[in-house]
């Protein structure tokens, strides 16, 4: 069964293709309204109900593109590659985990730096989640590995910044770096159509990052000064910069500053790049409220 992304479907033109249940807005006995789509786009579809749908099924479907798509019929898929149908990040996930490790590598020198880093990375099941999350919902690097991706980024920029600076405790804001989002790969769901988890919806990613420092700390009992424990965790805590941003605290370290600039960069120069992919050369870019201006490109 090949694979026709919706972008490349004409108006009213007869196909056969499948597409993700992204969202159901409405069922009866007769026929289900919901929203269906592929990581090119998403429509309104009126589907018969010969079977039950869920968010995140994957459907083979007939049909005829209008303004709604009109479904003949369909049936489920359960064989299928998730990257047809959510958006994910542009580079090979592995090359971007390279840089990553050897960033680390070249940075982490001390035995409380390598054993933390270690103890999140090394681990199958973190890699997993850390390598398939996202940045955010819409905010910035909303793609699968996205998360990773910007992970990079800021800890370039991190150690960027703390080399320039002088920071006292480089190591520290680059490994900080490394870690401020990892409450991410709790917080969002990437199974189907991204979705905040109640973890997510309770908690957020700084106290879930927080708590997922907190047990490591715990799985080497006496082996961290409470001073790095201190410095790695308000890293976490602050990256935001303010209260008003949504950190608990505000940034109140030379290393918490150099991690939040370089996030706040990395952050808004991605949702600035998204939108030079949409807009021409030479045109004003719509108003985007997530910077809060147009932009010429």
């Amino acid at each position: 069964m090949d694979k026709i992304f919706l972008k490349d479907i004409k108006e009213n033109e007869v196909f056969s293709s499948s597409f993700m249940v992204m969202k159901i807005v409405y069922q009866d006995d007769q026929s289900i309204t919901a929203f269906i789509g592929d990581k090119s786009g998403e429509i309104k579809s009126i589907i018969p109900k010969t079977d039950t749908l869920e968010v995140g099924d994957v459907i083979y479907i007939e049909g005829i593109k209008d303004t709604v798509l009109k479904v003949e019929k369909f049936n489920k898929i359960k064989e299928f590659k998730m990257e047809d149908y959510l958006p994910t990040v542009n580079r090979p996930i592995e090359d971007i985990m390279d840089e990553i490790r050897a960033i680390s590598q070249s940075e982490f020198k001390s035995e409380e730096c390598k054993t933390l880093d270690e103890y999140f990375f090394k681990d199958e099941s973190f890699l997993k989640k850390f390598k398939s999350g996202i940045g955010g919902l819409r905010q910035h690097h909303n793609y699968i590995g996205g998360l990773a991706e910007h992970t990079l980024n800021v800890m370039y920029l991190a150690k960027t910044f703390a080399y320039r600076y002088d920071i006292r405790y480089k190591e520290i804001a680059i490994l900080g770096a490394k870690l401020h989002d990892i409450g991410k790969i709790e917080e969002y769901s990437t199974n189907g159509p991204f979705s905040t988890t109640m973890i997510g919806d309770i908690q957020g990613h700084i106290v879930t990052g927080t708590l997922m420092l907190e047990e490591a700390f715990k799985s080497r009992k006496d082996f961290y000064s409470e001073e790095f424990k201190m410095r790695i965790k308000g890293c976490i805590i602050q990256h935001h910069g303010k209260v008003e941003y949504g950190s608990p605290k505000g940034a109140n370290t030379e290393e918490a500053f150099v991690v939040h600039y370089a996030d706040y960069v990395d952050a808004n120069l991605n949702k600035i790049e998204q939108i030079r992919s949409i807009t021409e050369v030479g045109t004003w870019s719509e108003y985007d409220r997530r910077i809060g201006t147009k932009l010429y490109m």
